[in-house]
């Protein structure tokens, strides 16, 4: 007799996908298993991110360079991040979820291994580009692979929790950092980023599985014995399936939106203000983010406690993200942005006042403050660029505004050092809230009429 699998489920309820049906029925030990090494492998993509930031009074010493020396190095893996993101991402819908990863993972491993044997800085900002296209890379594969693999209600949770990974790995490099760095040197940082990954990377090599998705999109006969296995693991009920019963889902061709249509239709001002607060904001986060360590060091702090800056920061946005992951969908979230980058710029300029005073208690208590009052933002924003848009050109609006925050995050890291020989310490934060500023200047620029329940239907799903 024919096991009560996908054409029983197929047959009582045409409206559903069979394979769509499986996922969601429960959240199976395998559907974990495959969200947890994704979880993992973000981990370590934000491990390697951030190296170079608590790394970076090390190489500046190491190399005996001025702080501004190390602008570039910081800029390179955003550089390369924004074009793997672009091109490497792309090779899912190509090459699989799997492959496009497993490729991924080696580039930003293997380049961030042998930054450890470079001896010249000009090598570490070559292999920081290459790394930042593996890293850019993932991340997106990472979130599509986690969140098809997770049953419906669960999706926000999942990609939330792959997301908090990035800032979790960066907090342990930074841990690392601290501890081992005065024992080992800046290289044993490079070492690790690079061995543990490449180890983990043998490991998915033989057990994570292909996406369904891809799969279902692409099925031959050898496909769909691999989806056979995969649904067999999820449920511990064997399939057979046909080629029809798993045949993509049938969509509407939508014509894509063209750039034009962002300045159309009343959406100019709305368009420029979505803009204006990923830019401005993001540059704020990675001047800060970039250069926290090495200001920390110049105002007198331990340099081997300089990487704590790193942890404090990321453990603070970790912190503060799974309740505002929770209240954002039932909150205005225009408001939010508005008490967010005022929090943010009153911390900018309290630690203007006081990073001279070495009272380290209070300063990193107003670091923590800026993982909420400066990077939480990265949130909200989410929930903004997707409500502020009809879905006609809400792709290409999300794309554009993403585009744009990486451009910010470009140059917020770029000119750092610049800001720090001209200004000085207390000055770099007091000129840390003019993008936040400029930012919340942004945001009273969007259009009134904004759809906050549109955006929790969405994102919630």
């Amino acid at each position: 007799m024919k096991p009560q699998g996908i054409g029983f489920l197929c047959f009582m309820e045409k409206s559903i996908h069979p394979i769509t049906k499986v996922i969601d029925q429960k959240f199976s030990p395998y559907q974990f298993f495959i969200i947890f090494f994704c979880f993992c492998v973000a981990l370590f993509d934000g491990f390697d991110t951030q190296a170079v930031a608590f790394t970076g009074p090390a190489i500046i010493d190491a190399f005996q360079l001025e702080a501004k020396a190390l602008a570039p190095v910081l800029t390179a893996g955003i550089i390369g991040m924004t074009v793997g993101a672009m091109c490497l991402g792309m090779l899912a819908d190509r090459l699989g979820r799997r492959m496009t990863l497993m490729i991924c993972m080696f580039i930003f491993a293997t380049a961030t291994f042998f930054t450890a044997y470079v001896t010249h800085l000009d090598q570490i900002f070559i292999l920081r580009v290459i790394a930042g296209l593996g890293m850019g890379g993932a991340t997106p594969v990472l979130l599509a692979l986690a969140s098809e693999y997770s049953p419906q209600r669960y999706k926000g949770l999942v990609t939330t929790g792959v997301l908090l990974a990035l800032p979790a790995g960066a907090m342990l490099g930074g841990i690392l950092a601290a501890k081992i760095m005065p024992i080992w040197g800046w290289q044993s940082i490079y070492i690790i980023g690079g061995v543990v990954p490449l180890f983990l990377l043998l490991i998915l090599f033989f057990i994570l599985p292909e996406s369904l998705e891809y799969l279902k999109q692409r099925p031959t006969a050898k496909n769909i014995a691999k989806i056979e296995k995969i649904l067999a693991k999820i449920t511990g009920q064997n399939f057979k399936l046909t080629k029809e019963e798993i045949a993509p889902e049938q969509t509407t061709a939508v014509k894509a939106a063209q750039l034009s249509a962002l300045f159309q239709n009343g959406l100019a001002k709305t368009t420029i203000g979505v803009w204006g607060t990923y830019f401005f904001n993001w540059i704020a986060w990675f001047m800060l983010l970039s250069w926290l360590p090495t200001i920390l060091k110049q105002a007198g702090l331990n340099p081997a406690d300089a990487p704590y800056a790193s942890v404090t920061v990321n453990a603070a946005f970790i912190i503060f993200a799974i309740p505002l992951a929770y209240f954002l969908p039932k909150l205005n979230t225009l408001k939010i942005l508005y008490f967010m980058l005022g929090c943010g710029i009153a911390i900018a300029l309290a630690l203007g006042f006081t990073i001279q005073t070495q009272q380290w208690g209070l300063i990193f208590a107003f670091i923590a403050l800026a993982g909420f009052g400066i990077g939480g933002q990265q949130l909200a924003l989410n929930y903004l660029v997707v409500a502020s848009f009809p879905t006609e050109v809400r792709a290409t609006a999300t794309g554009w505004a993403i585009g744009m925050g990486r451009f910010g995050a470009i140059l917020g890291s770029a000119i750092g050092g610049t800001v720090l020989a001209n200004f000085g310490i207390n000055g770099y934060f007091y000129m840390l809230a003019i993008p936040l500023f400029i930012a919340l200047i942004c945001v009273f620029y969007i259009r009134k009429s904004y759809r906050q329940v549109e955006a929790e239907n969405i994102l919630s799903h």
